[in-house]
């Protein structure tokens, strides 16, 4: 079995992505340590609810884990473990050890952590009933084992852009200064791996041989829809719109052809096929966007935007929710621009986007938690070969996608009117802050 010889291997030199103590296994769909597996186990087992006493980012590392099991448990959640992988009998092993990690939204890390999801399920437990992890020092939890109020994603995250002055700064530049409280370990990972000296390994032949049927599924030929404009030119809205629906016809029709060409495209159903496109369109759209078109995306694209001049009426209805779909564009444009995803990583990030099992309507869920697994493993062996001196590339990679599930959901609740705007105060952004570099 491929995904299991794979992880057994990689245990040995791997570190926990929780605390970064040494990693005993794959543990609920990730590597972890001991104790961060049954800290994870205990909390979802007794629907623990926790509180911050500061600002829900504090450092997770051996050391200081027990400090804050609040964001302890929301790093095991946003790092992909996996709540359903735990056995409801509360009995050793998990159901599925060679699972890999689980994306979910902000909403729904959202509602475990504030016990939504626990609702009207028996006896609520507050205690701290042996909790504490004994193996490292500084047990003393006193405060974060409280309920925790139940809040919104929007209160608990500071929206430092509003209205017509920030969209007017975006214009000249001005450096977006929000805190990302999704995701914050992405930009700082502890220190600890990279003193690991690099481990000289090989890719195993069987996912050289998957990597390249999913790049030679893809169409890496530059977009065909024209996005040259003479200077001088004014761009109305109505035009930008029009080329902005052009481009994403484009894309979709490329993602369709895409769908054929899949090394496991007869392993399916069309059914099945048509379920995860309509329900993963956008997402591929946007992820292809930030990787292999980003050249035209945010070059000749941005150059068009640039020509176009919102009226004052269009700045003053930008709406909240196009504000926060900014904000999430262009914290991802700058990961994607940090990482440098190739096209043998996107070719894998887009199929284990698009093999969701967790989309309603499917008819074959367990096959394609198999094909994901499967793609997921290939991932990882590849990037880890690739990229020795990156041994947190992976996670980072794998973790871009809730992020972009998250953004491609709410792009649908931005006004279709308010889209030129959008794409004119993401792109020009995008390209002030490359150009600083």
């Amino acid at each position: 079995n491929l995904s299991s010889s794979l992880a057994d291997e990689r245990v040995d030199q791997r570190t926990c992505l929780i605390c970064g103590d040494r990693a005993t296994g794959l543990h609920y769909g990730i590597i972890s340590c001991e104790g961060c597996k049954g800290f994870f186990k205990r909390s979802i087992c007794n629907k623990r609810v926790y509180r911050c006493s500061r600002d829900k980012n504090c450092v997770m590392s051996r050391k200081q884990r027990n400090r804050c099991q609040y964001c302890r448990l929301l790093k095991c959640l946003q790092m992909g473990m996996n709540r359903k992988a735990i056995r409801e009998d509360g009995m050793p092993g998990g159901r599925n050890k060679s699972i890999g990690p689980v994306q979910i939204s902000e909403e729904e890390i959202e509602r475990i952590m504030s016990g939504q999801e626990f609702e009207g399920e028996a006896n609520m437990s507050w205690s701290n009933n042996g909790d504490s992890d004994h193996s490292s020092p500084g047990n003393g939890v006193s405060e974060s084992n409280q309920p925790s109020p139940v809040s919104t994603p929007s209160s608990s995250r500071s929206v430092e852009l509003n209205g017509f002055a920030a969209l007017r700064d975006q214009y000249i530049g001005t450096p977006v200064s929000t805190h990302y409280q999704y995701l914050p370990h992405l930009f700082s990972y502890s220190a600890h791996s990279a003193l690991m000296p690099p481990q000289t390994r090989s890719l195993d032949p069987q996912s050289h041989s998957l990597i390249n049927q999913l790049v030679s599924a893809e169409d890496l030929e530059p977009l065909g829809t024209p996005m040259l404009i003479e200077d001088g030119y004014k761009v109305t809205q109505a035009e930008l719109f029009a080329l902005l629906c052009r481009l994403a016809d484009e894309l979709l029709f490329r993602q369709i052809a895409w769908i054929k060409k899949l090394p496991f495209f007869c392993e399916l159903s069309i059914k099945d096929y048509t379920c995860l496109l309509s329900s993963t369109w956008q997402e591929l759209i946007l992820l292809s966007s930030l990787t292999v078109y980003s050249k035209q995306i945010f070059g000749d694209l941005a150059d068009v935007t640039s020509k176009y001049s919102p009226s004052d009426d269009e700045l003053h209805r930008f709406s909240e929710e196009g504000m926060e779909v900014m904000e999430r564009l262009i914290y991802l444009f700058r990961k994607f621009n940090q990482l440098k995803v190739s096209n043998e990583e996107y070719a894998c990030m887009k199929a284990i986007n698009f093999l969701n099992q967790d989309i309603r309507g499917l008819t074959n869920a367990s096959q394609l938690e198999q094909l994901n697994k499967r793609y997921w493993y290939v991932c990882q062996d590849f990037t880890e070969y690739k990229y020795p001196h990156q041994p947190n590339r992976f996670p980072d990679l794998m973790m871009c996608l809730p992020e972009i599930r998250y953004i491609a959901g709410k792009m649908v609740n931005v006004p279709l009117e308010q889209l030129p705007l959008l794409f004119k105060a993401v792109l020009h952004s995008c390209k002030t802050s490359v150009s600083k570099e």
